[in-house]
């Protein structure tokens, strides 16, 4: 059983190098325009979502034996009564965001190297959760904790004060420290920004998170950075991999102008279930039975700020067929970069100043006129 719902597990690696747009948009380092879906097939290898299959192994290991090989018959009944147990189980929520969001809390080899990246003026700290708002995983159900729980947030601030400031929302598995190097990729292209580790991750308070514990900490993270940053145009939403889901629902709710300026997705995928099923037959079978969704295709028609996306044609985690198809439900005008032989979460050091130029398009592109002009 938990073999099925390992299937759900690890998204996060990436990069880039060829540049297009969709729906008549201009880029930089490109030769034109498209409005066609890509037709070519992104390398898939060896290893897609290995830590996935690993675990799916555990539950599969039974349909090799003598007695199921060969008869497709008794491997689909298998499949079936693994699927009713598992609709069954109190605690197939939790065990499902366990290994699905993989959360990450702070070590001290983190804060070490946090300690070292971290520039004077910057300033981690933490804002208190109302008990009525934390809503978590505990034990086998779903319930509001009266605990008192707290939301760790970063503030890095960027030496120009008419710089655009960027909500950084990261993936599963990795917390801000292990983001690091991405984080002062987004710095060096100009922005001021700030992060935040969902609870369960980093300084945050140590829970099972939910889709819908998540959603909330991105409200609160997005608060801040109205508080941050008063011009709505020099507002930028970005979200890798699982954090590319949550950005695209923050920004289904804003209007573009008054609420922000663009929005950038790095790695990100349609649909959670769609990435199981990339992950072969039990992939399937676990995207049929996970109630964790993070629709971003469902969402992203309703965005209508400028958006760049990027994606790495080697991704193993995410497969570029997935963001491809992201792209085009998108409204027209959509900024693309796909990088040949990027990885998941890689992009910023594979193609850098690939990366730094797209994101410096893209807000010359989206600039609000600053005050007095």
């Amino acid at each position: 059983m938990v073999g099925v719902l390992g299937v759900l597990g690890v998204l996060g690696g990436m990069d880039v190098v060829g540049v297009g747009c969709v729906g008549g948009a201009t880029c930089a380092a490109t030769t034109g325009c498209h409005n066609k879906p890509h037709n070519k097939t992104a390398p898939r290898g060896q290893c897609t979502n290995s830590l996935m299959i690993n675990i799916v192994s555990t539950s599969a290991s039974a349909l090799n034996h003598p007695w199921c090989k060969g008869s497709a018959g008794v491997r689909l009944v298998l499949a079936g009564c693994l699927a009713v147990s598992l609709s069954g189980c109190a605690w197939l929520g939790n065990k499902q965001s366990e290994l699905a969001l993989r959360p990450t809390p702070t070590l001290p080899a983190h804060v070490a190297s946090g300690e070292a990246s971290l520039r004077p003026g910057d300033l981690r700290f933490t804002v208190p959760i109302e008990p009525r708002r934390a809503v978590a995983l505990v034990g086998p159900v779903v319930r509001g904790d009266a605990t008192p729980q707290q939301l760790a947030l970063w503030w890095l601030p960027h030496p120009d004060p008419q710089a655009p400031t960027l909500l950084y929302l990261h993936g599963t598995f990795r917390n801000l420290y292990q983001n690091l190097t991405k984080i002062d990729a987004l710095r060096e292209a100009g922005f001021a920004i700030v992060a935040v580790d969902y609870r369960g991750w980093g300084d945050s308070t140590r829970i099972v998170p939910t889709e819908a514990s998540i959603n909330a900490d991105v409200q609160l993270a997005w608060a801040e950075l109205q508080r941050r940053q008063p011009v709505p145009g020099r507002r930028v939403i970005f979200g890798h991999s699982m954090g590319g889901a949550l950005a695209v629902s923050l920004a289904s709710r804003l209007k573009h102008g008054n609420d922000y300026g663009a929005l950038v997705l790095e790695s990100t995928f349609t649909r959670l279930p769609d990435v199981a099923a990339t992950a072969g037959f039990w992939g399937r079978v676990a995207a049929g039975l996970t109630t964790l969704q993070f629709n971003s295709l469902g969402l992203i028609g309703r965005v209508d700020a400028p958006i760049l996306m990027l994606h790495g044609d080697a991704d193993r985690t995410v497969p570029i067929s997935l963001g491809r198809r992201l792209r085009d439900a998108a409204r027209p005008g959509v900024r693309w970069l796909e990088v040949p032989g990027g990885t998941h979460s890689q992009l910023h050091s594979q193609a850098p100043a690939v990366y730094r130029q797209a994101l410096i398009d893209l807000m010359k592109a989206a600039a609000a006129p600053l005050p007095g002009e």
